[in-house]
């Protein structure tokens, strides 16, 4: 997924994958399959790899020291545009001209696996290693298609000094405090706004989403073939989202483009939801190493279980590799803990990996640990086909929901009707 305002080297070759699986599937549809096994010793011939961003511009470095290890292979990295990834994407599976390997976006792998396009994950490679929420990205149908390679998830932030004058030590671990908290902190810290929170519009569904599988909300019916959008528990979370907004804790008419790092600064905001890479943000914004002890995070309160959303993005292998068994030794080598650790240390992108988590690199940041915590329970959307398509419906319909004051119950039943008609995608 990609990152919005809101995620040591392997000294040998890669492990050979020797369990013996199933045939690959033509489709994503059907019984889970399983990818046919990959061949031992090491990597060799030419890979080509996508990847998007920043992601793109580091891993020729990573690239080179799996060529180390492998000296008969070699990795032809091409940095793509996030704003024109998609579109190159499905230009490319039309045109049969795919690379060997890539970075996808977690919302992308049911569009791409139901275009056949995806070359299903060797069942030698243990899926369990992974952060289950994580893993269950690369999933459609009961079938994997790719590894995650690194994820991301969303914590509260919240002003230290700010909720002290308020009178709160301890963060809240239910909803009721987190509403408390925010009061408070307009209320006795003088902050305008108690907490931050997206006002509707594009990606506003990653924000409420993690209230909705809190309240213990399953996004699919019918054996997981269908959208269910008008739950119960997405109406409550909806309901207790919307509340920020017509109490006047949360801004509803807050900039498209975000102020959250100089508002949370200031104290004018002093509480928002995001991801790991806004520490760093935010203390620039505080002027620097000094701000680290004027702000913390804490998990996503719970209604009846404490869960938030799970990003990052997946590494597949494309069904017309050329040179399949290198490219899947390349995606194992990726998946060492030594790697993603390493991987970390360039880039600041966390670990999909549950042992690499254990690495002082990591375990030393106390804020960090809390993203692992939380990760152990953060939750995916649907691999459908048609997510990107729906949830651009949820995103225009909560927006009416926070700034206007519609109502949540016939908001759902507005998203539940467009997701019926759009379908599934399989």
């Amino acid at each position: 997924m990609r990152r919005t305002s809101a995620i040591t080297l392997a000294g040998v070759t890669a492990l050979a994958l020797t369990v013996s699986a199933c045939g690959r599937n033509d489709a994503a549809g059907g019984a889970a399959a399983t990818g046919k096994a990959v061949s031992s010793g090491a990597a060799k011939g030419t890979i080509t790899v996508w990847a998007m961003g920043a992601e793109g511009q580091n891993l020729p470095t990573l690239a080179k020291e799996f060529e180390a290890a492998n000296p008969g292979v070699k990795v032809q990295v091409t940095a793509i545009p996030w704003d024109a990834a998609h579109d190159k994407f499905t230009t490319a599976i039309t045109a049969n001209k795919t690379p060997d390997v890539a970075m996808v976006g977690t919302t992308w792998m049911g569009e791409f696996a139901g275009m056949g396009a995806l070359d299903p994950t060797p069942g030698s490679i243990d899926k369990s290693v992974f952060f289950d929420g994580a893993q269950k990205t690369t999933e459609v149908d009961g079938t994997s298609f790719g590894v995650p390679w690194y994820v991301e998830t969303r914590l509260v932030y919240y002003r230290t000094d700010l909720a002290k004058k308020a009178g709160i030590t301890t963060p809240p671990t239910d909803w009721a405090g987190l509403k408390s908290m925010a009061k408070a902190m307009q209320d006795k810290a003088g902050a305008k706004y108690g907490i931050g929170l997206q006002a509707g519009g594009t990606g506003s569904w990653q924000s409420v989403m993690p209230f909705a599988w809190s309240a213990g909300a399953d996004l699919t019916k019918d054996g997981g073939k269908a959208y269910n959008f008008d739950s119960p528990e997405v109406l409550k979370a909806t309901q207790y989202y919307q509340s920020f907004f017509t109490d006047g804790i949360s801004d509803k008419a807050a900039p498209a483009t975000p102020t959250t790092e100089p508002d949370f600064a200031s104290g004018k905001v002093p509480m928002f939801i995001s991801g790991p890479w806004m520490m760093s943000a935010v203390e620039k914004a505080g002027g620097g190493a000094k701000f680290k002890d004027k702000y913390d995070v804490f998990q996503i309160p719970a209604d009846k279980i404490s869960s938030s959303f799970v990003g990052g993005s997946n590494l597949a292998v494309f069904k017309n590799t050329k040179n399949r068994d290198s490219a899947w030794k390349f995606v194992q080598w990726l998946s060492d803990p030594k790697t993603q650790v390493k991987w970390y240390g360039m880039s600041t992108d966390l670990p999909s990996v549950k042992s690499a988590w254990q690495d002082p690199a990591l375990t030393s940041d106390t804020k960090l640990a809390v993203f692992g915590k939380q990760l152990e329970t953060a939750q995916a959307p649907p691999s459908f086909a048609t997510w990107e398509q729906v949830v651009t419906g949820f995103d225009t319909e909560m927006e009416k929901v926070t700034k206007t004051g519609a109502d949540p119950a016939a908001a759902l039943k507005t998203v539940q009707k467009q997701a019926d008609s759009i379908g599934t995608g399989s």
